[in-house]
């Protein structure tokens, strides 16, 4: 919304397009960081010529970010500075952003923002520069000054996966029972045993994970349109992950505790039903939403259990990391994990194998032994 509470008709038209091939979450990081050009704009009395922006005008978006949106030049730093990896998230918005409205409608800003940028070229993702296929791509005049190395992306350890997960759920030896929130444990433990995204979790159906019997079992990760929490598949990007039978059980013991409390409660649950739902706050039996994930781990956090400012998504990076120091070939975890180039990969984990404190910090072969990472 601009000033005056209409819709930014370029920004609506840029988001609209992107809707249905992108995950919410990314289309939500996105329309932030071009909300904030947008505000920026406006405080510069440039909204209505925001096709005619050039190097200066990006460089000081970029400035006043820094000095906590209200000014370009200060000679105090502010307190809340962003960090660089969150400029660069804003800074690759406008750049996308201005891409696509050159590949559309012909709007000249990119050929002024980027170094080489071709004329009427297909629009392109954010990590296309990724594709270790194709050839040199424009980079971008406008640069976000880093003071050290990238930072590494944060994992969890496998004595930390394992107090998380029993944080949701024990087994009781008494009873043979789970004490517990079971299908939280299955939450954290899917995360971590199969890397996926958790907007790919919170969108699978029963049927989409495949018990063995007397095969290797594996999980479907099946891009829908239709979930009716939201979720998304990234990219929209089929692909199969094989988990253990470990994990095959805990699916099994969940599966039935979900039947035997859905006919509690006179409801049924079907093989296309949601695999993870409300089981106990309304309304009963729907699928399952990212914000009741999110406060499960605010609650385990406050707990102490797991480092702090552990999320979700950590449980991704750690699966590539222990699979990688385990001796897994990159483009196996690239597949897994479903990058759509193991250079990819190589950018987020290539320094794991050179790691020798933390190859030593756990028994990694041993965490991942009862994985099944190819069928």
């Amino acid at each position: 919304m601009d000033e005056a509470f209409s819709t930014a008709a370029p920004v609506e038209d840029w988001l609209e397009a992107h809707r249905l091939l992108w995950s919410p979450n990314t289309v939500r990081s996105y329309a932030t960081s071009l909300a904030q050009w947008w505000s920026f704009l406006e405080q510069r009395g440039e909204s209505e010529r925001w096709h005619e922006v050039g190097v200066p005008t990006v460089s000081g978006f970029l400035s006043w970010l820094r000095n906590g949106r209200t000014v370009e030049h200060t000679i105090v730093a502010s307190e809340q500075t962003p960090s660089p990896e969150t400029l660069e998230a804003r800074l690759a918005a406008v750049i996308s952003f201005y891409r696509w409205q050159q590949a559309v409608f012909g709007v000249g800003v990119a050929e002024r923002l980027l170094r080489g940028a071709p004329r009427r070229a297909p629009a392109r993702g954010l990590l296309a520069h990724l594709d270790a296929r194709s050839g040199p791509t424009p980079s971008s005049l406008v640069r976000v000054r880093r003071t050290g190395r990238r930072d590494r992306p944060p994992l969890l350890l496998p004595r930390e996966i394992q107090a998380i997960l029993d944080g949701c759920a024990v087994p009781d030896g008494s009873t043979g029972e789970w004490a517990g929130n079971l299908r939280d444990r299955l939450v954290f433990a899917l995360l971590a045993e199969t890397g996926m995204r958790l907007g790919e979790l919170l969108g699978l159906r029963i049927c989409d994970f495949v018990m063995g019997r007397g095969g290797t079992p594996f999980v479907e990760i099946v891009p829908r349109e239709d979930n009716p929490n939201g979720a998304r598949v990234k990219m929209m990007r089929p692909r199969r992950v094989y988990v253990g039978n470990d994990l095959e059980a805990l699916f099994a013991d969940y599966l039935s505790y979900l039947a035997c409390h859905a006919a509690t409660l006179g409801l049924t649950v079907t093989a296309d039903s949601a695999l993870f739902v409300n089981l106990h706050r309304s309304p009963l039996l729907a699928a399952m939403r990212e914000g009741t994930v999110r406060d499960k781990t605010a609650a385990l956090r406050r707990r102490r259990i797991g480092p702090p400012g552990w999320t979700p998504h950590w449980f991704r990076h750690s699966h590539a990391t222990a699979l990688l120091l385990a001796g897994t070939p990159e483009w196996v975890v690239a597949r897994r994990l479903g990058h759509a180039h193991v250079q990819t990969t190589l950018d987020l984990y290539g320094w794991v194998r050179e790691d020798e404190a933390l190859r030593a910090a756990a028994n990694w072969n041993s965490y991942v032994a009862g994985w099944q990472v190819a069928g």
